[in-house]
C-alpha cells in the first residue's frame, strides 16, 4: 500500500518551519499514544505514521531528499525504524511534560531546585496588632557556603561532569521504540561528582546560620494574618533561587478586651447605686479612657457601642467600634451597718411591689403559671 504524503500526515504546510512540524507531531504523538488508547490497532497505526513522518521532516537532510525525491529519497535512510538524528526521546519528553506539568525535558547542567519556604510565629499584643509594629526576629536559615561558594567541593577543587549521565542530571532508558528519563544514580540529579566535599558544609553548598531580619507588621493585623518575606527562606540547592519567609501573627489575649473582626468588646463592671441612679464612668479605650454616661435604671446585660473605637482592618474598611456590656456588680464583705441599711432598702423595695422590680415580678408569674400546667 502506498505512504501518504508526511506533510499530509502531520497536517502542515510544505513550507512549514521546524517549530510548526514538531508541534504537529506533538499533538498527534499525544493523540494516538498506544498507553493512551490500549488495544486500539487504529491508533497504533496513526502513531507509528506520525513517528515516521516527524523523522524524516525533523531532519534537515532528510526532508530536503523528500522534498526533491519523495519516498524513495528516503529510503535506506532509517526512515520509520530511527535514524541519526532523531531522538523519540525529545519528543516523549515534552510529551510528558505537558502532561505532568514538567515543562519539557531539562536539556544539559545540574538541576537547581527553589529553596524551602520557612514560617515565623511573631506573637503580638492587642495594642501592637492594631497600631502596627516593627520588630527584629532571628531565625536559623540555611544559606549559601562561603568556603565553597555553594558548589559543595572543598576549595582548590571542582565538581566534575558525571561520567554517567555526562552532565544531564538524567540517564535514558530505552524499552523498544519507547524511551523514558529517570533521574541519574550516581550524581543524583546534580550532573557534578564531588570528589572532594567541603569541610564547613559537607558538600551540600548550604550551612545554617542565623540570620536577623526586620519585620514591619501592617496596623489592624490580627491572629493567622501573614507577612511574606521574599527571598528570606532557605537557599535553593546547586545554586537554585531561595524560598520565601512567612510571618504569621499571633495576638495575645488581652486582660480587658476581645476582638471580632474589627469590633472589640469589654464587660462594663458599674456599682449597683450607679446602675439604679445613673452616673458617669471612665471607660478605658485603645486610644485612651473616654466618659460614658450611664442612665438611671440600667440593668446588668445592656450594652453601649463606642463607634469608631474598635480596629481599622488591614486590607481597608470603616473603623470598627468598642462594644461595652455592662455588669451590675454585687457588693461584697459589707459591715453590719451596711447590711442594715440593705435589708430597711430591700423591705421598702418589697413594700413597693411591681413598681420597683417590674421584671422580677414577671418572672414570679411565669413561674408560678408553669407549675400550675403541671399540676394540672
Amino acid at each position: 500500500m502506498s505512504k501518504r504524503d508526511y506533510y499530509e500526515v502531520l497536517g502542515v504546510s510544505r513550507t512549514a518551519a521546524d517549530a510548526d512540524i514538531k508541534k504537529a507531531y506533538r499533538r498527534l504523538a499525544m493523540k494516538y499514544h498506544p498507553d493512551r488508547n490500549p488495544g486500539d490497532q487504529n491508533a497504533e497505526a496513526h502513531f507509528k505514521e506520525a513517528k515516521e513522518a516527524y523523522e524524516v521532516l525533523s531532519s534537515a537532510d532528510k526532508r530536503a531528499r523528500y522534498d526533491q525525491f519523495g519516498h524513495a529519497g528516503v529510503e535506506g535512510m532509517g526512515a520509520g525504524a530511527g535514524g541519526p538524528g532523531f531522538d523519540p526521546g525529545d519528543i516523549f519528553g515534552d510529551i510528558f511534560g505537558d502532561i505532568f506539568g514538567g515543562g519539557g525535558r531539562r536539556r544539559g547542567g545540574s538541576r537547581a531546585f527553589r529553596g524551602a519556604d520557612l514560617r515565623y510565629e511573631m506573637p503580638l499584643d492587642l495594642e501592637q496588632a492594631v497600631a502596627g509594629h516593627e520588630a527584629s526576629i532571628r531565625i536559623p536559615v540555611l544559606s549559601p557556603c562561603e568556603t565553597c561558594h555553594g558548589n559543595g567541593a572543598a576549595p582548590g577543587s571542582n565538581p566534575k561532569t558525571c561520567p554517567t549521565c555526562h552532565g544531564q542530571g538524567q540517564v535514558r532508558m530505552q524499552q523498544g521504540f519507547f524511551s523514558i528519563q529517570q533521574t541519574c544514580p550516581q550524581c543524583r540529579g546534580n550532573g557534578k561528582i564531588i570528589s572532594e566535599l567541603c569541610p564547613d558544609c559537607h558538600g551540600d553548598g548550604r550551612i545554617e546560620q542565623q540570620r536577623t531580619l526586620s519585620v514591619k507588621i501592617p496596623a489592624g493585623v490580627d491572629s493567622g494574618d501573614r507577612i511574606r518575606l521574599a527571598g528570606q527562606g532557605e537557599a535553593g540547592e546547586q545554586g537554585g533561587p531561595p524560598g520565601d519567609l512567612y510571618v504569621e501573627v499571633r495576638v495575645k489575649p488581652h486582660p480587658i478586651f476581645t476582638r471580632d473582626g474589627a469590633d472589640l468588646a469589654c464587660e462594663l463592671p458599674i456599682s449597683f447605686a450607679t446602675a439604679a441612679l445613673g452616673g458617669k464612668i471612665d471607660v478605658p479605650t485603645l486610644d485612651g479612657k473616654v466618659s460614658l454616661t450611664v442612665p438611671a435604671e440600667t440593668q446588668s446585660g445592656k450594652v453601649f457601642r463606642l463607634r469608631g473605637k474598635g480596629v481599622k482592618p488591614v486590607r481597608g474598611g470603616p473603623t470598627g467600634d468598642l462594644m461595652c456590656r455592662v455588669e451590675v456588680e454585687t457588693p461584697v464583705k459589707l459591715t453590719d451597718e451596711q447590711q442594715e441599711l440593705l435589708q430597711r432598702f430591700q423591705a421598702s423595695i418589697e413594700a413597693g411591689g411591681e413598681r420597683h422590680s417590674p421584671r422580677s415580678e414577671t418572672w414570679l408569674d411565669g413561674v408560678k403559671k408553669f407549675f400550675e400546667r403541671i399540676a394540672s
